[in-house]
């Protein structure tokens, strides 16, 4: 479960440290108060998309935490696992900041992470249902994840074996699309490759011969410099100064002393090992005076050479080792071109026996989604009957019935939700005909089916009861209250049906502090529930009979979540 959340400088919340408790939780308060910015935050904690216009006027930056208390045996300890970051005491704390420059920085459990580690933890830990998430079922494409998520046992494997030979498919048939382009263009490009590839091949380029070069050009470039150097170095150990002479006879005198007092054992052996390592120094700088001549011819020919390499780093790449690359690489391309005929009639081939292929899975993840359709269908019919549409029908159809199948990225299959909401109507695509009451009940009624699989540590819905009254609300309350018996819902609402149910009351308020407008968050006690709640059913004017009514709603609220906890 979220513990605890606190929220820095974000949007007009200046500080706000909120704690949580398990089971229902209730945000209410007046339109604009700030009851969605404190879920946008949640939000943006869990890898939401960001952006510096969330951070307070006038500061550098938002700062988002949260602490989640996660039970034995949960996901995210896997997940932990796998990206080297230690839980301790079953505790996971999230945090981001967000900086007016753009810059997002993540952390999980103190750790840095990207946005998309972030993202992955924030999915295992909070199911987030966003104010007008329930539009999404207005969209076709929505109605396939959704049955793919509640089909995931038998659907997930079939179809990653699908997507992944659906990525082969396409890449043979792109590349079958590119051969068949016409003759024109196709002449054009192999003169292109032709020449560049006979430029770069005719180089016989080396790799490191740049390097060799650049170095031998140096040295004869320098030739008078480097072998004065040498002649120095000669003269000071051999001719005139006979430098090394002199360690000589300081080595001999040494080795007498040595003879006669053995502490000077390790002087005399340090001063000999360095008398016969400058005489090999000497012999190998009088070999290489001897050797060392100097070649104008050379010197031109690596002029030449180098500036081979400096045409073709202009055309084909930075370095030579990449001109090399670039060579290779177009010489696989011409030769697939030179082979053309050839090389068109395997892509076909290739094309045409992953297209089998792709049917033949595609059938088979048919067929699972259509057994998981069933029990998807079976399993909406019964939560919306528990929230008054029972004379509601809902089918999950198979657009491609009756014609050829055709490849698509997730599968053969097209499929869309239909309902038909009132007796004797017929059945209509759900975005066409169904109200806004309605898609907020089919959407309550999902979330309560996937919340048994879904394995999260919270559930949190941004006014889920959108568009319903009367015993609709109080049969939403009764099932948002039924999801959060066996862990913990956030729930943002206007309705007194559903926040009577709630095992902790939020009110959220703007109050003006030093000339600045911030949000505030109070728990409420059992009197301030129920003139918060006589607000919510009267609006500002607060009568005797409207608390009440309140205090009336809170009482039947009590029966109802004992009866509900005991399955009754």
């Amino acid at each position: 479960m979220l513990a605890e959340l606190s929220i820095k400088q974000f949007a007009i919340i200046d500080q706000l440290q909120i704690h949580f408790k398990k089971g229902m939780t209730v945000l209410t308060g007046e339109t604009g108060a700030g009851k969605s910015i404190v879920l946008d935050a949640i939000g943006l904690l869990i890898g939401g998309r960001g952006s510096a216009e969330f951070v307070r006027y006038g500061e550098d930056k938002a700062e988002l935490e949260g602490l989640f208390m996660i039970e034995d045996g949960h996901m995210v300890y896997t997940l932990a696992e796998e990206y080297g970051i230690d839980v301790e005491d079953g505790s996971i704390i999230l945090r981001r900041d967000l900086f007016a420059s753009g810059k997002s920085v993540c952390r999980v459990n103190n750790k840095l992470v990207t946005l998309t580690i972030l993202r992955e933890f924030g999915r295992v830990l909070v199911d987030l249902h966003g104010q007008h998430e329930h539009q999404h079922l207005m969209e076709n494409t929505y109605h396939q994840s959704i049955l793919d998520d509640f089909g995931h046992e038998t659907i997930s494997s079939r179809l990653h074996e699908y997507q992944k030979k659906f990525g082969l498919y396409e890449e043979k048939r792109m590349a079958l699309q590119s051969l068949a382009q016409s003759e024109q263009e196709l002449a054009q490009r192999i003169d292109l490759l032709s020449f560049q590839t006979e430029e770069i091949t005719s180089a016989n380029l080396r790799q490191g011969e740049e390097d060799e070069l650049l170095s031998e050009r140096n040295r004869l470039a320098n030739f008078e410099k480097l072998h004065d150097s040498l002649k120095a170095a000669y003269d000071a150990l051999h001719d005139e100064m006979r430098g090394i002479d002199s360690v000589g006879d300081a080595m001999r005198e040494l080795q007498q002393a040595s003879s006669i007092d053995d502490q000077f054992a390790n002087q005399s052996d340090a001063i000999a090992s360095a008398f016969y390592g400058l005489e090999e120094v000497g012999y190998a700088i009088r070999d290489q005076l001897e050797t060392l001549e100097f070649d104008s011819n050379r010197l031109d020919e690596i002029e030449q050479r180098l500036s081979v390499f400096q045409q073709l780093k202009r055309k084909y790449g930075a370095t030579i080792e990449e001109v090399i690359a670039y060579g290779e690489k177009i010489g696989i391309e011409l030769d697939t071109m030179t082979n053309r005929d050839e090389r068109i009639e395997k892509l076909k081939a290739e094309v045409e026996l992953l297209e089998s292929e792709l049917f033949e899975i595609g059938n088979k993840l048919s067929k699972a989604r259509r057994k998981a359709a069933q029990l998807l269908g079976e399993a909406i019919h019964l939560e919306l009957r528990e929230l008054y549409m029972e004379k509601a029908r809902f089918e999950i159809r198979f657009m491609q019935d009756g014609k050829t199948p055709t490849l698509r990225k997730n599968g053969i299959d097209q499929i869309e939700f239909y309902i038909m909401t009132n007796a004797g109507e017929p059945f209509k695509s759900l975005g066409k005909v169904a109200s806004g009451g309605e898609l907020s009940r089919i959407m309550l009624g999902l979330k309560s089916i996937f919340s048994r699989s879904l394995g999260v540590a919270s559930i949190i819905f941004d006014e889920v009861d959108t568009g319903v009254s009367g015993r609709v609300a109080q049969a939403m309350a009764e099932k948002i209250y039924r999801l959060s018996i066996e862990g913990q819902v956030l729930c943002i609402t206007h309705l007194p049906q559903v926040a009577s149910m709630a095992d902790q009351h939020l009110y959220i308020r703007k109050v003006e502090e030093t000339d600045r407008t911030t949000t505030q968050v109070n728990a409420l006690t059992e009197a301030d529930r129920g003139n918060e709640l006589g607000r919510m059913i009267s609006g500002t004017h607060m009568t005797d009979l409207t608390l009440r009514h309140a205090e009336e709603l809170m009482d039947q609220a009590m029966s109802m979540k004992e009866s509900l906890k005991n399955g009754v």
